[in-house]
This record gives C-alpha cells, structure tokens and sequence, in this order.
C-alpha cells in the first residue's frame, strides 16, 4: 500500500459536505495555551514558528485551522510545506531521517508507509502517547502508529472506510433500483453478488457504458476488508497464499472476462474524463472518493450519483495517514501540542466539512458535522452514518513495510488483464516476478 489514498485523492478540493456549522467557540475548547519561552525555537520575544510537512491535501488550510491556532496562541505561528505528490514525499522524508536534518516540527506520514517507518525510524520520532488520548481513535489506527517498544509516535488524521458510489442514472436506465437500500440489499452477499448485479447491470446497459471503472479498486476493497493482507503477523510476506489475495485476484479476473470493467487507471486523465461523460455506473468508494467524482464528474452530473454501503457486511479501510513529531525539532513539545489539537475531534470534524475526508478519531462521530452530514451532489446520501457505520467493522490488518510495492505490482497487472487481454496465469506470474525483485 503505497498510498492506500491516492495522492490526487488529496490535492483536489472535494465536494462541500453539508452539516450544521462548527462554531468558533468549539473549536476554542480544544486550546493547548501558550508557547512555552523555553523552547530552543523561540526568538527573544518568545515568538515560535512551527512548520508542518505533509502531502498532498491535509485539509487544514482548508478549514482555517493554522489561523485559528494562531489565534487560541498568538506567539506560535504555523507554516505549511505541502509536496503535492507522497511519492515525491516520501523519499524526501527518508532522506532527511538519515541524514537527521531537515526535517519539520510535524511531518505526515502516509498508511501505507506507516509501517516501514515504526519498524526502522520510530527512535526519530517523538512518544505521543502521553500527549494524545490513544483510546480516541479507532483501535486499529492507534496500533498501526504504535512501536513495539509501545511509543505512538503517530497521531491519526483521518481513515477511509469503504462505500459504494453509483451513478443513479446509469442504474435507472439498466433497469436496476435507485435507491441505497435496495441497492445495498442487492449486494450484501459481498463482493461476489457486486460482479452478479454487474451482470444484471450489462444485460440492459446503455450503450458505450460500463459496471465499474476498475477491478483493480475491487481488488484493494476485497484485500483491504481482511485482517491478513500482505504480511502475516510475524512480518513475513504471504501474498502468494493469502486468501484475501486470492480472493480480490479471481474476482479481478472474473470482471476482465467479463467485459463488467472498463479497465481504467483511476485518477489518470482518462479516468476523469469517463467521469465527465459518465461511462462507469459504479466505482469502490471510500470516504475520499467522493470528493474526487463530484471534482471530475462535475456540475452536469450532480444528483445523478449516490451512495450506499459497501457489499458485504464487513467493511475496508482505503487511506489515512498520520502526524509525526520529530525529536531533533527545535520545538518539540509545542509541536505535540499542535499535533494533539489538529487531531482532537473538532478539529477533525472541522476537516471532513471542509474537504471530506473522515476523521479517525472516533469523538468526532457523534459532533453535529458529522453524525448529520449529507453530500447534496450524492442525492444527499447521509454519509456521516454510512462512513461511521462503516469504520465499525473494520477489521484490524496486519501492515507490512512493502505492501505498496505488492499491491501496485498486482494492480498493474490486474490493469493488464483489463486492457491487454492478459491471461490471469501469465498476469499473476508477471505481478510476482515483479515483487521478488522488489523485496527481495
């Protein structure tokens, strides 16, 4: 899992989720005072600046909050560094790690790197976990930040849990339901009934159109609903013989036989622009997916789309990430504080508004913008509910240090099987070829 949330599922501004407004006086609560003039940052008048590196979209800027940060402390003022892309991030991150220079007050850490970093960097990062309340967050984002000499040396920013977008319209015309819940009833025999109603879908579907945009996103939503993904609990890798592998593999090569796929790289140009024109009726959808249809499928296509839960009734996670603390900073106690107060939950709520990713901090579900918050572009789909109740079954999955190689090497070849015509045999040798000469 490189990026279990695909970079351009932060740098584009998402569709504005309707709730009830955050009021100042909420966010003022969560205040952690003032600067402490015995920080190494502070200038003579006690002044502090701290900087945050991250990637992509973080959704702060957004929400106003390094303003209202500065307000709740007027001698700490916080500056952004955002790499638009985490694969230019991340090298950059290491990098400065080694050298032990560089680096920011808080850096953002991606899922899907999160691993690799408490098993080889986590003596470069300050313990949280006597500054940020652990039992906040959803256990499993907790235990993915968590050393096994039991520092925390990430605090969660937001999760991903999976859903189900589908284009109302298509659905009509292919003689399907429209609504959610007999939408979601049509697909709680899990992944298997999705590709049987994409079947139903293909029977009577309008010309030039196609059940779903990728079976390579099917792939990572199977995968991503098992506890036992990539590595086994003693770190060692078992893709080969992992039954979620297995399982998100067969049901890959069944929708690129039949034809259920229209084989396309998400977020690439021609991905956008099939949502402009409206060819796919379905795409797997965690919570920041939304922002990135209601982005690309633009203001022609609001209230054609709609949401429902994911098949099956156990859900995935597809994205996230994390604040870390350095220790060689200058100012690393008032950057804990800062990562504490960005993570509490008015201020993630502040950000699902914003921007619509979905907090991981599990206060935050019962905040008005969240427990009521409906996308209006998505027929107003209740996502505060569908998202919560989601990231209930979640199950807790073992990270392993190189499951973005393995699950990118996969997926190519997955996108193989869709646009060449490879054969499933040929395609899966090729994806573990390309893995053992990866990791080794």
């Amino acid at each position: 899992m490189r990026i279990t949330r695909s970079v351009a599922g932060r740098r584009h501004r998402t569709a504005l989720v309707a709730t009830t407004g955050l009021t100042v006086s909420a966010l003022l609560l969560t205040g952690c005072g003032g600067s402490s003039d015995s920080d190494k940052g502070a200038d003579a008048n006690g002044n502090i600046t701290l900087t945050v590196a991250d990637f992509g979209q973080f959704g702060y800027k957004e929400a106003g909050l390094f303003e209202k940060y500065h307000e709740l402390n007027p001698k700490i003022t916080v500056k952004e560094d955002t790499t638009a892309e985490e694969k230019n991030y991340y090298p950059k991150l290491l990098q400065q790690l080694n050298s032990g220079s560089g680096l920011a007050d808080v850096q953002g850490i991606e899922v899907g790197r999160i691993k690799e970093i408490v098993d080889t960097k986590a003596d470069s990062f300050a313990d949280l976990s006597k500054v940020i309340g652990v039992d906040e967050w959803v256990s499993w984002k907790a235990k993915q930040a968590t050393a096994p000499s039991g520092a925390v040396i990430g605090a969660g920013t937001d999760i991903g849990p999976m859903s189900l977008c589908y284009n109302r319209e298509l659905f009509e015309k292919a003689g399907l339901p429209t609504e959610r819940d007999e939408v979601a009833k049509l697909t709680e025999g899990g992944w298997e009934a999705y590709l049987a109603l994409g079947e139903q879908y293909k029977k009577k579907a309008p010309s030039g159109t196609y059940f779903m945009d990728s079976a390579s996103a099917m792939f990572n939503a199977v995968v991503s609903s098992s506890p036992e993904q990539y590595y086994d609990a003693d770190g060692k890798p078992v893709y080969e013989t992992s039954a979620s592998v297995q399982k998100g593999w067969d049901l890959a090569a069944q929708a690129a036989s039949k034809k259920l796929t229209q084989g396309l790289a998400q977020f690439e140009d021609q991905w956008q622009a099939t949502l402009r024109k409206s060819t796919v009726a379905t795409v797997v959808c965690p919570a920041w997916m939304a922002g990135q249809i209601s982005t690309y499928a633009g203001d022609a296509n609001k209230g054609k789309w709609d949401i429902t839960s994911a098949p099956g009734n156990t859900s995935a996670n597809w994205g996230g990430s994390f604040l870390a603390v350095p220790k060689s900073g200058k100012n690393v106690d008032e950057a804990a504080k800062l990562v504490k107060w960005l993570t509490a939950p008015e201020q993630q709520a502040a950000v699902f508004k914003a921007i619509g990713v979905f907090p991981s901090n599990k206060g935050a579900y019962e905040l008005p913008d969240v427990k009521n918050a409906t996308l209006p572009y998505f027929n107003n789909a209740p996502i505060g509910q569908i998202y919560a109740d989601g990231a209930k079954s979640i199950p807790e999955a073992v990270l392993g240090p190189k499951d973005g190689v393995i699950k990118d090497s996969i997926s190519t070849q997955i996108n193989n099987m869709e646009q060449r015509g490879t054969s499933p045999d040929k395609a899966w040798d090729a994806a573990v070829r390309t893995i053992e000469k990866a990791i080794g």
